[in-house]
């Protein structure tokens, strides 16, 4: 006759059965990792605002990033190893959806955070701006992770990452995030827009870089270093016209979609 044990297992109870003959069930397969569409997708925004990089040396402004064997790069390393914990929860969710630089997870991201609904029907000057910006942010974070060619942290691994382990991975350094870097720019141009509700938008920017930690494919000192080049464009980019122009625009647009209500599917 067949008896049965309960068992405990790290991803819960299970029940194996057990024969007379000693044989056991197979155990269970892992759960598969949730990861972002393959990068294949991507689509070029359209181009920035500025001529090459407006004169932003992000070398200059952020400095090289921690050496692997000091103590910034060992807590990282062991900030790395600890977040995979994280694989398949609310947060890597959220890092699923943060990795999306076409806007549309973004917009309704901040959407909720500014109380406004911000998206390419209700404000399309806003949605097309924060795509040239991403476009000028390419300009001053790619020659910076040219010169100091961080390996990523799931370099040498098969730790999880929500992002599929394709090329770039190795190829791309890691210092700064760009996304730290474009995450931030937009929340400062959107809390411009938005004063009454800066807070809660830059807390949103601030997360939007967080979710590279979370997702595996960035140091803490990447996305940080990615947030002050943030802020250096939005600066630069206030002493260009076009940028002016538009900004003064999507200030319309953000308040007429204002006066419709709040955003909807943002949750209590």
């Amino acid at each position: 006759m067949t008896r049965f044990v309960l068992i405990a297992a790290v991803s819960g109870l299970v029940l194996v059965g057990c024969s007379a003959d000693g044989l056991r069930a197979p155990p269970a397969k892992p759960a598969a990792v949730a990861t972002t569409a393959p990068s294949a997708g991507w689509v070029k925004p359209p181009p920035g605002y500025l001529g090459g990089d407006g004169g932003i040396v992000a070398t200059t402004i952020i400095g090289p990033p921690p050496a692997p064997d000091s103590p910034r790069g060992k807590a990282e390393r062991a900030q790395f190893d600890e977040t995979r914990k994280l694989a398949n929860t609310e947060a890597w969710s959220r890092a699923i959806a943060d990795a999306d630089l076409s806007g549309k997870n973004g917009l309704k991201s901040f959407s909720c955070a500014a109380g406004v609904t911000l998206s390419a029907e209700a404000t399309p000057t806003l949605a097309n701006m924060l795509l040239r910006m991403t476009d000028d942010a390419a300009k001053i974070y790619q020659p910076a992770k040219a010169a100091f060619q961080r390996p990523r942290p799931p370099v040498g691994n098969t730790a999880p990452i929500c992002v599929p382990r394709e090329d770039w991975i190795n190829t791309d350094g890691s210092y700064p995030s760009g996304h730290g870097l474009i995450g931030w720019a937009w929340a400062s141009v959107i809390a411009e827009l938005v004063p009454d509700k800066a807070s809660p938008i830059l807390a949103r920017g601030k997360a939007f870089g967080d979710s590279r930690i979370v997702c595996g494919v960035h140091f803490q000192s990447d996305v940080e270093a990615g947030r002050y080049l943030g802020s250096a464009l939005v600066t630069r980019l206030h002493d260009d016209p076009g940028f002016l122009s538009d900004l003064a625009k999507a200030r319309a647009e953000v308040a007429a979609s204002k006066a419709k209500g709040a955003p909807e599917g943002c949750g209590a």
